[in-house]
């Protein structure tokens, strides 16, 4: 009867789901288009940060260059938008590409690598004011989280879902003729919902696909970002 014990738990072993670690790291959103010239050599340090544990590097694709040649299909509105927030938040006249934003509070010309990794070093994400966990069962992922630091009475806890690497060739447009590889495409950055602070952080949120899942707390939709954790 041992060995008929010792069987089944070594099959059970053998059926169990893959356990997927949870990942914190700082959010560095790049603002980026296939229509930019510009845009290529920040792409690559993008690419580069995507490998790092400590980062969760993150492409957002723009669609305010379309009209000069090269429709970008990577590129949504939401996007501009979002771009647009953080721009009337640190009251600044325009947009551009390439931007990248640390953290929420940091943003500079992407292409600059030397900046960006000295922005990183500066936001290490054991120094953010929210401690989160996510896990997940199916569809459906559990987040949990408090403040353990200076915090806004309210925070917004957003879900972000992108692929991992999307190969694009260029016909037309500023990068005619270019093969360029995109780290971490984000395909949808949703409103979760608001989080009381004051309180334990609990929320059951639904997250269908095998697409990797981010989710970030922030001051609102374009302030700082509080605390961000990753499932691939």
């Amino acid at each position: 009867m041992r060995h008929l014990v010792s069987a089944f738990a070594f099959g059970a072993m053998m059926v169990a789901p893959p356990v997927v670690a949870q990942e914190r790291g700082t959010v560095v959103e790049l603002y980026t288009s296939q229509g930019c010239s510009s845009c290529p050599p920040a792409d690559r340090i993008l690419a580069q940060l995507a490998d790092r544990d400590d980062v969760i590097a993150l492409a957002l694709h723009v669609d305010y260059w379309d009209y000069i040649g090269w429709t970008d299909d990577l590129g949504q509105a939401a996007f501009t938008e979002r771009q647009r927030g953080y721009a009337q938040t640190w009251q600044a006249r325009q947009v551009y590409t390439p931007q990248m934003v640390v953290a929420g509070v940091d943003e500079f010309v992407g292409s600059h690598p030397v900046v960006a990794m000295d922005s990183v070093a500066s936001h290490p994400a054991s120094a953010d004011p929210v401690s989160l966990d996510l896990s997940r069962a199916g569809d459906m992922l559990t987040l949990t989280g408090q403040a353990v630091g200076p915090v806004p009475e309210t925070a917004l806890v957003q879900l972000v879902r992108y692929d991992p690497e999307v190969v694009r060739d260029i016909a037309k447009g500023e990068n005619a003729g270019k093969t360029v590889v995109y780290r971490n495409v984000v395909t949808s950055w949703a409103p979760v919902g608001p989080w009381s602070t004051a309180q334990p952080l609990h929320m059951q949120i639904s997250a269908p696909g095998d697409q990797p899942v981010v989710v970030i707390v922030q001051d609102g939709a374009n302030g700082p970002i509080l605390g961000a954790i990753r499932l691939r």
